[in-house]
């Protein structure tokens, strides 16, 4: 495979349960909606002519739901993997942004303007993210060097590679568009990545 180009299909899961109330999820095992079920199967249909040699997912339902329903066509269950959840947003988890600014305005002030480098209040920050996940990231990446393979994660774990991966620093994440459902494309060649797609919103 030397020598061939990499590519990535990374994916953010489907709509979840409870998605219009724009809550802080995290870590919190929350199922994907009856409309992130048709956002993962359009997705499915779309990639049915990729060859995948692999297919990955955070270890949280919403995302491994989403990888079964964008594996079937190929034949392949993915492997859950812990490091590519979502940031771990301790007790502000559940929570509305209105409700954490009333709870703690002083503490959200800061988090939005430190969004690379302020921790969730018991919870984890950006670098925490990028500390477990990265790593997973190029382990993968190199494990399937020439060949195609497809990651559901989430909006944050997203954006933390797509900095890794070109470079910037984490106060971007931000810059990332990352919807539900959504696809983005990586390309690795000569050591180096380069953008195919960015968040590709599934048709339905």
């Amino acid at each position: 495979m030397a020598g061939r180009a990499s590519l990535i299909y990374l994916l953010r899961h489907g709509e979840v349960v409870g998605a219009e109330t724009r809550r802080f999820i995290g870590h919190l095992d929350v199922p994907l909606s009856e409309r992130g079920e048709r956002q993962c199967r359009a997705q499915a249909s779309r990639l049915r002519g990729v060859k995948l040699a692999a297919l990955f997912s955070s270890d949280l339902v919403r995302a491994r739901r989403s990888a079964e329903l964008i594996g079937a066509p190929h034949g392949l269950a993915p492997t859950a993997l812990p490091a590519l959840r979502e940031m771990a947003m301790g007790r502000w988890d559940g929570l509305t942004a209105a409700e954490i600014r009333a709870r703690e305005p002083e503490a959200f002030a800061d988090w939005m303007a430190h969004v690379g480098e302020f921790p969730f209040p018991e919870g984890e920050s950006v670098p925490d993210l990028v500390a477990r996940a990265v790593p997973t990231f190029v382990t993968l990446a190199a494990a399937h060097a020439g060949q195609a393979i497809a990651i559901v994660a989430h909006g944050g774990t997203n954006r933390a590679l797509l900095c890794h991966a070109f470079g910037l620093p984490l106060g971007r994440l931000l810059a990332f568009g990352q919807d539900y459902g959504a696809l983005t494309v990586l390309e690795s060649s000569a050591g180096s990545w380069a953008l195919r797609r960015m968040n590709e919103r599934p048709m339905l």
